[in-house]
């Protein structure tokens, strides 16, 4: 299976187990990694026969920032669900990060790693 990789999108948005998450937001960052077969749109050079990266990347952007979840998990799910309803995605890796956890004394990210067909 052909894959098209989409990194860095990031985008503000509503989720956390904490109260405090969902009202006053923060920064997550997601990739893709999208399976699908690129034979058509590599020998026809016509866009209608692969993935429009606009339409993933919108995709992403509208579950993160308009939707609200208490675990990350879930999240992922939502995003995963969105890329596999796109027309020729046969299957899809979303990596979600979580890029300042509200842990004390962790500095790090979170990242939920999930491949879906």
């Amino acid at each position: 299976m052909d894959r098209i990789h989409i990194t860095n999108i990031r985008c503000y948005g509503y989720t956390g187990f904490l109260k405090e998450e969902q009202v006053l937001g923060q920064w997550f960052q997601v990739a893709l990694t999208i399976g699908l077969d690129l034979l058509p749109s590599g020998m026809s050079d016509d866009l209608t026969k692969t993935l429009d990266y606009r339409e993933a990347i919108g995709k992403v952007k509208s579950v993160v920032e308009k939707e609200k979840f208490a675990l990350v998990e879930k999240m992922a799910e939502a995003i995963a669900a969105e890329i596999l309803s796109l027309d020729l995605v046969q299957e899809v890796r979303v990596e979600l990060t979580k890029l300042a956890a509200p842990i004390p004394g962790f500095g790090g990210q979170i990242t939920i790693d999930i491949t879906r067909k």
